[in-house]
């Protein structure tokens, strides 16, 4: 049987899911948690590069595509493609909100807000946990302490 860590992310167990995520990043991912606004690595990142899940690696969201939207949590006006997270409603919060997830494992990775005014093509705010992301940085930009090894720290 596959390590859980080389295991397609599609049939990891949520045993496997504890094995691989700290608790932080288990309870976001997988429990749809949220981080404290304010406190992610990536909220005022601006070097250029592909936000991948950090569950899976499967890319989102682009550099170019981010924007500060001064909310606490990392803002994209698009993902990388369609295809590449999923959607769900969610009304746990008594309001209707729209969640989104990794196409390729299901796991949380914030929510959408539409109609906001922010002067982006879309008109839409992904609000992105900076603990559901991973920053892999172009080429010719600095390395951030732990992202060749994959044990950066949210």
């Amino acid at each position: 049987m596959d390590d859980a860590r080389t295991a397609d992310p599609r049939t990891r167990t949520e045993a496997d899911w504890r094995e691989i995520l700290s608790p932080e990043e288990y309870h976001v991912l997988r429990e749809a948690g949220t981080e404290r606004p304010f406190s992610g690595e990536y909220e005022t990142e601006t070097a250029e590069g592909a936000y991948a899940c950090r569950a899976c690696g499967a890319e989102l969201f682009r550099s170019e595509a981010k924007f500060d939207a001064h909310c606490g949590w990392p803002s994209f006006f698009a993902p990388l493609a369609e295809d590449r997270v999923r959607y769900l409603k969610d009304t746990s919060m008594g309001v209707e909100r729209i969640e989104v997830r990794c196409a390729s494992c299901d796991s949380h990775m914030g929510h959408v807000f539409g109609g906001e005014g922010f002067p982006t093509p879309t008109d839409l705010r992904y609000c992105i946990n900076s603990i559901s992301l991973r920053l892999v940085a172009d080429a010719g930009q600095p390395e951030r302490a732990g992202d060749q090894d994959g044990t950066a720290e949210a």
